[in-house]
């Protein structure tokens, strides 16, 4: 008589979940940030542009994580 195999199969890892990206907190994942212009010689505020987050660098994701 043959002699009778015996193999365990390997468990299938299934492949890791893709872990969402936590938004930045202070541009909201924007990557910009609203920042007050201001002129003259009292320094009066007319306006706002926007400028670059300097939390994330622009990428929009937290940087802590």
């Amino acid at each position: 008589m043959a002699t009778q195999r015996t193999t365990t199969k390997t468990p299938k890892n299934s492949a890791p979940v893709p872990v969402e990206p936590v938004s930045c907190q202070p541009c909201g994942g924007t990557g910009n940030v609203p920042v007050t212009v201001r002129v003259g010689r009292k320094r009066r505020p007319v306006g706002q542009q926007d400028g670059l987050c300097l939390n994330c660098l622009g990428e929009g994701t937290d940087p802590t994580t």
